[in-house]
């Protein structure tokens, strides 16, 4: 999901998504009830990123941490192929209640799970492996989230890091607030354990917010 303070310019950003196709019909209105009621969900370019991912990968199980309001699982749905599944875990109840009207709602239903729980305990409980997961859960605890999902993760599977840079304090000392100390100094630790991690190849791309692109080999 896209915070509002983000690491690019106001203008580059206001042209990428003036050329954009997001999301239509009933994923506009959700994307409009998202921004209006301040929401966090992924933003245009991220979708777009994510869209093409699905189709150049033709991931057929995907992994979700952090529904929200169920947004990016049925843009998910949409892109993948048709015969693709995806589990989404959402910890907070009202995102979860959110989410479970808006995807029983959506003709892509079928093909998401919707589990309420902390990505901590239910992925290691897991008994899939998947083709794609997408991390947008808690920040400060991506590297352990990381950890259990690529034991779930095929050959050949991707990992998507979202909001890696937070607000460019990651980059940049002289950006961090006092209350993200922790969190700066956490996704610090992990982006230099998926880019050094091996087995795996990284690409911290400034998109957004940020976003961390990891390849499994084999």
């Amino acid at each position: 999901m896209c915070i509002l303070v983000n690491i690019n310019y106001d203008y580059i950003e206001e042209y990428i998504r003036s050329i954009l196709k997001g999301g239509y019909g009933e994923l506009s209105r959700l994307r409009d009830y998202a921004n209006n009621n301040n929401i966090p969900i992924i933003s245009p370019e991220v979708e777009q990123f994510i869209r093409i991912l699905l189709k150049v990968s033709d991931a057929k199980n995907i992994l979700e941490l952090g529904t929200a309001i169920g947004y990016s699982a049925l843009i998910m749905a949409e892109a993948a192929n048709p015969d693709a599944k995806i589990t989404t875990i959402e910890v907070r109840d009202d995102m979860y209640e959110m989410a479970k009207e808006n995807i029983s709602a959506n003709k892509y239903s079928k093909r998401i799970r919707l589990i309420k729980g902390d990505a901590k305990e239910v992925v290691p409980k897991l008994n899939e492996r998947y083709d794609f997961v997408f991390l947008d859960a808690a920040k400060g605890h991506y590297l352990g989230f990381f950890k259990d999902c690529i034991k779930k993760l095929n050959y050949g599977g991707i990992v998507v890091s979202d909001n890696v840079l937070y607000r460019g304090m990651v980059a940049k000392d002289e950006l961090i607030n006092k209350r993200d100390k922790t969190i700066v100094r956490r996704m610090r630790n992990y982006l230099d354990y998926i880019s050094n991690l091996d087995g795996y190849i990284t690409s911290v791309i400034p998109l957004c917010d940020g976003v961390a692109l990891t390849y499994k080999e084999g």
